[in-house]
């Protein structure tokens, strides 16, 4: 009857997973080699993807202002875009030569259909007879999607020595080429560098003379500078194809270009022009510590893993460095966001091994060490699981979901523990052998377990609904958590219930030395030819797997003599003389608060003090006693200075103060109390200023490459805080701000740090409409 009673009683999944352990043991090692292989292959990158349902429309038409670009491009597309559905809202700027429309749309419709929408009411704008031209050509408006990871760098290169200009560019094209060609790299944009162009000065009253227009000059031009297909030729039973190359390539073939011939009297371009091979106006300047730079600005494509592609890129400088550029030149890497995204999964990797070391700790006090082993199991399985369930999802691995993992782990424990436990109390007080402890124990706890689970997720769930921008960042957070959650409580029912049923013993038994001799000398040698492969191998991913096993079979060892000969008699002497103590004082302590009517006290005494916490609380935000913001303000892995002109200023201009406030900051970070006894700056890694292009903040605008003469921006750049010496960069940020203050009247200065998280605008933005 007690038999029926108990089987009547048993939860149908774990009991399965019990009878089939031998099924349960694949799908373990299963789970086990997902999660390893989707650990080391998915990407890695700072911030996860974000889709907007934001299409871009981008028009340059050179040589007007910014009310002839508004009146001829913006105005005639705002009108077409207007009947589009599914729109919330259109933004236009007009600016000289350039005019950009943003459209955010809602979710009712798709990313890729709202630009086609785009595109469709664009090309029929552009088909209209009154649309502008430049050069016979119709001015075609570039109709484009951003996503947040795809516009923030991954890394900088700098390049800089006692060369022209001219000649790093072609040291940095080099670069270029090479770093473009790689499947993870969208684009690699050129900063710093001047560019050359033929300038044809024709004499007006020569052209007069030979009855020339501008239109005879650019026609002449654009015939001359062609190559055209001339057909085949069949000889010697082989066909050939037959070119005639006409492109010109050098300013002095321009020199003879027939521009107009009559009466066997031919005016060449040499004759009424004067022809010139010059840079072109600057629109922008690079200097690092006042010398010039040119700098590459690196940027993948989205989806793609962050450490690879950086270390494909550290690889080709270095091997242009060794075989191809001279040894004078200075090449430097900056901004390198591959280091924060490998330092994140690093505190993952070290969370989840301490994780489990002090969960064993804590609980071989009570439990006995091979039990502990139980719930420690359960850490990094339900890791694995988590993150191959994840990867299978197409995630990416990014500061959200590592964050959620993180706080995860301290979460997922809670269902191991209450299994083993109760299984543990069964087996102890009722005298039951494993698998009839351990199909009673689930049986009696899944439930409440399952339910336990279910709410906690329930209280991530409003982060997952939070709208706009903000929302589709954050909701990997609880999506991930949600996964952690899910994965520990199938670890508990369905793993934890196999090992508990197959392995658990009241008795702490004693490991005979022999044995652990043994185990831990095998253990010790695997670990040591781990270690050997990790610091001998080329590959950097196959060389990290490597001293990470090899680190973890001889953390393992030493553990199992600091158990035998020190743990377990402190164990032993917790459980027969604290622990019945414990117990008993608690015992005393619920008899005295469950007495007569002190229960009801209790618990409205509690109300209470929840109460009067949120009131303190909302008085502490009130009085700005406490701050609100969105991400914690954390010592600045960089400071950027933004300096802005009133539009129409000249990059001249713009330039002469940029020097200026070069050698204030310069003067601080570059002092002697941040260089250490070998004369190395532990604090600062480079300080590299933009003037003209690349110098929009990403934070709060459009990013790419714009002519903005009004702006330059100067970053500095620190180094991880391990070499610092204890020294925070937000004094530096500080002193930067007191010595800037009020010192140059006529411009904007803003200094501001690196933003954690995704662009959302700056904190007050101000529209006057009308």
């Amino acid at each position: 009857m007690t038999e029926l009673k108990n089987k009547e009683k048993d939860f149908a999944p774990s009991s399965w997973a019990i009878n089939n352990s031998t099924t349960m043991y694949v799908i373990m090692a299963l789970v086990l080699f997902l999660g390893i292989d989707f650990y080391f292959n998915m990407p890695r990158e700072e911030y996860p993807e974000i889709k907007e349902n934001i299409v871009f429309v981008s028009s340059i038409y050179p040589g007007n202002t910014a009310e002839d670009i508004e009146k001829l491009i913006t105005e005639p597309l705002e009108d077409k875009l207007k009947s589009v559905n599914n729109i919330i809202e259109i933004k236009s700027s007009s600016k000289e030569n350039l005019s950009l429309i943003i459209i955010e749309f809602d979710d009712g419709i798709g990313y890729t259909e709202a630009k086609l929408k785009v595109k469709d009411e664009v090309e029929s704008a552009v088909a209209s007879e009154d649309w502008p031209m430049f050069n016979n050509v119709k001015v075609d408006p570039n109709v484009f999607n951003m996503t947040f990871t795809e516009e923030m760098p991954i890394v900088n290169i700098n390049i800089s020595g006692d060369y022209s200009t001219e000649k790093l560019k072609e040291y940095s094209e080099i670069l270029q080429d090479e770093i473009e060609s790689l499947n993870e790299i969208k684009k690699v944009d050129i900063s710093g560098a001047l560019e050359k162009e033929v300038e044809i000065a024709v004499d007006i009253y020569k052209m007069m003379a030979s009855k020339i227009s501008f239109y005879d000059v650019m026609n002449s031009i654009q015939a001359g500078n062609i190559s055209i297909s001339a057909g085949n030729i069949k000889a010697n039973d082989q066909r050939k194809t037959i070119r005639i190359i006409g492109e010109i390539s050098s300013s002095s073939e321009l020199e003879n270009f027939v521009v107009k011939s009559s009466y066997n009297n031919s005016v060449l371009l040499k004759d009424i022009a004067e022809i010139k091979f010059k840079e072109k106006e600057v629109t922008t300047y690079a200097r690092e510590k006042g010398k010039p730079v040119v700098m590459l600005v690196v940027k993948k494509r989205s989806g793609e893993n962050t450490l690879r592609a950086v270390e494909k890129i550290r690889s080709i400088v270095e091997k242009n460095i060794e075989n191809v550029f001279p040894k004078n030149l200075s090449v430097s890497i900056a901004n390198d966001q591959s280091e924060l995204t490998e330092n994140q999964v690093t505190d993952l990797v070290n969370s989840i091994i301490f994780g489990v070391v002090i969960v064993v700790l804590v609980l071989l006090f009570f439990l006995g060490f091979k039990n502990a082993l139980f719930v420690g199991i359960a850490i990094p399985m339900s890791m694995f699981m988590s993150i191959a369930i994840l990867g299978a999802m197409g995630n990416t691995l990014n500061t959200m979901i590592l964050f959620g993992l993180i706080l995860g782990l301290g979460l997922l424990v809670d269902n191991a523990v209450v299994v083993v436990e109760n299984v543990y109390r069964l087996m102890e007080k009722e005298g039951m052998n494993r698998i009839e402890a351990t199909k009673k124990g689930i049986s009696e706890i899944a439930f409440p377990i399952i339910i336990s689970t279910a709410t906690t997720v329930a209280a991530f769930i409003p982060l997952g609904l939070w709208p706009g921008r903000i929302g589709k960042f954050m909701v990997f957070f609880p999506i991930t958590l949600s996964v952690v959650l899910c994965s520990s409580l199938l670890v508990a029912i369905f793993f934890n219930s196999v090992l508990v049923s197959r392995f658990m013993k009241i008795e702490d038994t004693n490991m005979p030395v022999k044995r652990i001799i043994r185990l831990t000398t095998i253990l010790g040698i695997f670990g040591i030819l781990f270690l050997i492969l990790g610091f001998t191998i080329d590959n950097l991913e196959s060389s990290r797997v490597y001293r990470f096993l090899g680190s973890l079979t001889i953390f393992v060892s030493i553990n199992f003599w600091i158990y035998r000969l020190f743990l377990r008699k402190l164990a032993n002497s917790f459980q027969s003389k604290f622990l019945p103590i414990l117990d008993a004082n608690y015992e005393k302590l619920l008899k005295i608060i469950l007495v007569g009517k002190r229960p009801y006290f209790i618990i409205l005494s509690t109300f209470l003090s929840l109460i009067l916490a949120f009131m303190s609380f909302g008085k502490s935000v009130s009085s700005q006693r406490t701050s609100i913001e969105f991400f914690p303000d954390e010592d600045p892995r960089q400071i950027i200075v933004y300096v802005e002109y009133p539009e129409g200023t000249d990059i001249s201009k713009t330039n002469r103060i940029a020097k200026l406030i070069e050698a204030d900051i310069n003067s601080i970070i570059y002092s002697d109390k941040y260089y250490d006894d070998t004369g190395i700056n532990f604090m600062v890694q480079n300080n590299i200023s933009q003037i003209g292009e690349g110098t929009e903040n990403p934070d709060k605008e459009l990013g790419g490459l714009q002519e903005l003469p009004n702006r330059a921006k100067i970053t500095t750049s620190f180094r991880d805080f391990k070499y610092r010496q204890g020294l925070s960069s937000r004094e530096v940020r500080k002193e930067i701000q007191q010595v800037l203050k009020n010192k140059y009247p006529g411009v904007s200065i803003a200094v501001e740090k690196n933003q954690s998280g995704p662009p959302v605008g700056y904190p007050i933005n101000i529209e006057i409409t009308g």
